[in-house]
């Protein structure tokens, strides 16, 4: 008895500063959505705060926070999560940095079918959701359709969806010159990554795909340390290497998609949550909901740098493009110095 106990001591030590850690992300999640809430060029209290979101009126108040900061919040914490669990999710699975709905072309396809139904269709905010998911779904079919099937995964593919991703970002840039000029602020706003102009009334669609999505991808999330091991290892300890990674792919891009047609691609999010939580826990072991907070904390912090920490304000898209920039350059000159690339 004394011998096993010394054995799982590490273990349990482990999972118990995981959980420490786990809380504190959690609390500073928190902290900068209250932050969000009472900080701006009128700063409010807590009471007040609290009397505005439990439907009293507060002059002044009750209309800055419940038709401006509180959207504008709330969409920051659902797509970051949802960007963050994406990014994990596609990292871990196809054991590459690299592989985010970002790069991959994911999310510019979604972006691009946005776009075509913004300037063509003139489509409702719902509509805007099922065409980013239709596009999200297409190219991941394009990309991983045969490589699913034969449960193998090729590096090369990294190369497919920057090619993928080039080719809607042309399209989406011919259809920006090409269109009406009247219609293009909303177009460039949103490509831009913004939370600007955010409504409660765009968030529910969004918030019920995180709510239900985040417990299946976590479900199935459990056969996402065993992947790692291999496609063979892992169908040897009795994960269904085919379905596990079809419903992570579906659930995962149609997160990325749905926060997408809300928030706009919002840049390096996913590519960046996944290796973040993974410094701050552990390589071992399933971090999905810990990178899914890392993402909200990204653009939460990214979205109050934007507002107040220049006397320009910028977009959330544009900061957390400055700070993935490097770090994609960075894990580039890593990979390429292991011969990964």
């Amino acid at each position: 008895m004394k011998e096993s106990r010394t054995i799982f001591a590490p273990v349990k030590r482990r999972k118990k500063k995981e959980r420490i850690l786990l809380c504190g992300l959690l609390g500073f999640v928190i902290f900068l959505m209250l932050f969000s809430l009472v900080y701006g060029e009128t700063i409010y209290s807590f009471n007040e705060i609290f009397a505005a979101l439990t439907g009293k009126f507060v002059p002044g108040a009750s209309f800055t926070l419940l038709t401006l900061r509180l959207p504008r919040m709330l969409a920051g914490f659902l797509a970051g999560f949802a960007f963050g669990v994406a990014g994990y999710v596609f990292q871990t699975m196809l054991h590459n940095p690299l592989a985010n709905p970002d790069v991959l072309g994911i999310s510019s396809g979604a972006s691009c079918a946005v776009v075509v139904g913004i300037l063509f269709f003139h489509v409702s905010k719902v509509s805007m959701a099922v065409f980013a998911i239709g596009a999200g779904l297409l190219t991941v079919l394009l990309l991983f359709g045969p490589s699913v099937r034969n449960k193998a995964i090729d590096p090369r593919m990294i190369i497919s969806g920057i090619g993928l991703q080039a080719f809607y970002d042309a399209v989406i840039s011919y259809l920006t010159v090409t269109s009406d000029q009247r219609e293009l602020p909303e177009v460039l706003r949103w490509l831009n990554g913004s939370l600007d102009g955010m409504t409660l009334a765009q968030l529910p669609l969004l918030a019920l795909v995180v709510v239900l999505l985040t417990p299946l991808v976590l479900i199935l999330g459990q056969s996402l340390s065993l992947l790692r091991l291999g496609n063979e290892t892992a169908q040897s300890l009795g994960v269904n290497v085919e379905k596990t990674k079809v419903g992570l792919l579906t659930l995962t891009v149609i997160m990325a998609a749905v926060a997408t047609s809300v928030t706009g691609p919002i840049a390096f999010v996913s590519f960046l949550a996944g290796p973040l939580a993974q410094r701050l826990f552990s390589r071992n072991g399933n971090h999905t909901l810990s990178a899914g907070l890392v993402g909200a904390s990204l653009v939460l912090a990214a979205d109050l740098i934007g507002q107040y920490a220049f006397s320009y304000r910028f977009p959330v898209g544009v900061i957390t493009g400055l700070i993935g920039a490097p770090y994609l350059i960075w894990q580039l000159y890593v990979m390429n110095k292991r011969g990964e690339l």
